[in-house]
């Protein structure tokens, strides 16, 4: 344990992000997720809508530095390119 205020500080600062990151990559997955599932039933219309909310909640992520822009923007285009591949 560190014995420093400053690196007290940080210790709880850095656990708190750390938990923030987490939060919010989970709900990322999730979303990504629900897109999948909706894809795999054939149901277009319900894949679109929840390709909307998926791609609001990856660019947030982005936006946050929790992902790198082209990585938000790759996972972006391969969700959208499988829905527009849907029948």
């Amino acid at each position: 344990m560190a014995n420093i205020k400053s690196a007290k500080k940080r210790i709880l600062v850095n656990r708190t992000k750390a938990d923030r990151n987490k939060s919010i990559k989970s709900g990322t997955k999730t979303a990504i997720k629900k897109v999948l599932t909706a894809i795999e039933s054939g149901d277009k219309a319900a894949a679109e809508t929840e390709l909307k909310a998926a791609t609001k909640t990856i660019e947030m992520a982005a936006s946050k530095g929790i992902y790198h822009k082209n990585n938000a923007a790759r996972k972006v285009s391969r969700l959208s390119k499988a829905v527009n591949q849907m029948a």
